[in-house]
């Protein structure tokens, strides 16, 4: 797998994002927004990881950056677990690298659009054990809640904000209200905000995330 993108900000760094791409692109999908997000976190660390490629299931089985195969669509996503798994121990990995270069686990973010925030979904919330700053799930879902969600005390304090489009046709919005209804359900503190937008990202919703970010990581 290929290295994680870092965005080193203009102060030493006291936070992290640590942020997934979707299905078949890459690690410097998110760059530009990472930077403008910088501008306004001047000591917040960006990690842009990039997902392997491998054959998608759905996509006729060509080969593309992806966190995990998608054997089927309907009537829900079925995924490859073990993959998914994997992916998951990828950003554990990350996590703990940033911990032991000095970053408090209490003022790292995970973030994902799509099957990068399916990752962090399953990630946070059913893998990594210890504490987290926040989770930001773009246009996203999550394939492995509810059957396996359990929230537990230490998790019903870990802010997530929920992001999606009104016009989003390649994960439909209910599939993200979905998600957080289930966190919802267990008295996670999550947020729902929804854009007029198809999959994708726009600058309302940068502001938001922007806003949020300072936020949760006390960013004056």
């Amino acid at each position: 797998m290929q290295e994680a993108l870092l965005l080193e900000p203009a102060s030493p760094a006291d936070s992290c994002v640590i942020w997934l791409h979707g299905l078949g692109a890459d690690r410097y999908d998110f760059e530009p927004v990472a930077k403008m997000l910088q501008q306004h976190l001047p000591a917040t660390r960006f990690v842009l990881p990039q997902a392997p490629t491998r054959p998608v299931t759905i996509n006729g089985g060509w080969s593309m950056p992806s966190w995990y195969d998608i054997l089927a669509m309907s009537p829900a996503r079925a995924i490859d677990k073990a993959q998914m798994e994997t992916s998951a121990q990828t950003v554990i990995a990350l996590i703990e690298a940033q911990r032991d270069s000095g970053i408090d686990p209490a003022r790292i973010v995970l973030a994902g659009f799509s099957q990068g925030g399916a990752v962090v979904y399953h990630t946070a919330f059913l893998r990594w054990q210890g504490p987290l700053g926040g989770l930001l799930a773009l246009s996203t879902y999550a394939p492995t809640f509810p059957e396996e969600l359990q929230v537990d005390a230490s998790r019903r304090q870990l802010p997530v904000l929920c992001l999606h489009g009104s016009q989003d046709d390649v994960v439909p919005s209910f599939m993200g209200r979905a998600a957080h209804d289930a966190l919802a359900a267990q008295g996670v503190p999550v947020a729902w905000r929804e854009y007029p937008m198809g999959h994708e990202v726009m600058a309302e919703e940068i502001q938001d995330i922007g806003t949020w970010l300072k936020q949760v990581l006390k960013v004056g």
